[in-house]
């Protein structure tokens, strides 16, 4: 059983990191993170001429390093009919909430993000509310409260916002270090979309199990699974292999 459980760890856990770590320094990832591109990545239409209300989530790797390892997630709004997009960020410097300090869809210090959640018209004008409403919740949002690891950080955030929200199938990578975090102090809780259980060690060690999040077991933040709902496998530093979290 032992060797079992080691070269499953080797397999699923220090195969994946050391990939992505020997791809990301033989990649063209930006190494001077103060001078990389943070416009626009084109992923969303112009505010204004785009009447209807909007919900997104987005992922990108994070800066430098640690971009080997996890992504950085953020949640935009847009009410119907208005003018522009408002960005939610949890960062670790000045006010952690961060509101309109980027593009809404804007590279993260040069990476692209990927598409996490996405919702249009009235299924986002529903949703708004109480989006803006666990943001207003939110707890540790006083300076010094960010901690990248193993939270609360911006994928902490993202993760007790979503939780808020049991209606959306909205899931993090597995590369979201930090979802696990017990924002709330809770050890065994319902997983963010409510179809399942979600037992975590303060974020350092866990286990979730439920229809939409798959089944993931968290080591130290890397996180490594299977999702059925929508077949892939979920591999620390690497992500999803197989079919795509959200269409799109």
């Amino acid at each position: 059983m032992l060797k079992i459980a080691a070269v499953g760890f080797v397999l699923f856990y220090l195969l994946p990191i050391g990939l992505a770590g020997a791809l990301w320094l033989t990649g063209d990832a930006p190494r001077d993170w103060r001078a990389a591109d943070r416009g626009s990545a084109g992923l969303l239409p112009p505010a204004e001429v785009h009447p209807g209300a909007v919900v997104r989530v987005f992922a990108a790797r994070t800066v430098r390093w640690r971009g080997i390892f996890a992504v950085h997630s953020w949640i935009v709004l847009k009410e119907a009919g208005a003018a522009r997009y408002e960005r939610y960020d949890y960062t670790a410097w000045g006010e952690p909430i961060r509101v309109n300090g980027f593009e809404a869809d804007g590279r993260w210090f040069g990476q692209v993000p990927e598409l996490v959640y996405a919702a249009d018209d009235e299924a986002a004008a529903r949703l708004i509310p109480g989006i803006r409403a666990a943001i207003r919740s939110y707890g540790p949002r006083q300076l010094g409260d960010y901690a990248a690891w193993p939270g609360p950080n911006s994928n902490t955030f993202v993760a007790s916002v979503l939780a808020a929200l049991p209606a959306t199938d909205a899931v993090l990578p597995p590369t979201a270090i930090g979802k696990d975090y017990p924002v709330d102090g809770r050890w065994i809780a319902r997983t963010p979309s409510g179809t399942g259980i979600r037992v975590t060690l303060g974020g350092y060690l866990g286990l979730t199990a439920g229809w939409v999040e798959g089944l993931e077991l968290n080591i130290l933040g890397a996180v490594a699974g299977l999702d059925l709902r929508r077949p892939a496998l979920k591999l620390p530093a690497i992500g999803r292999v197989g079919m795509a979290a959200v269409d799109g």
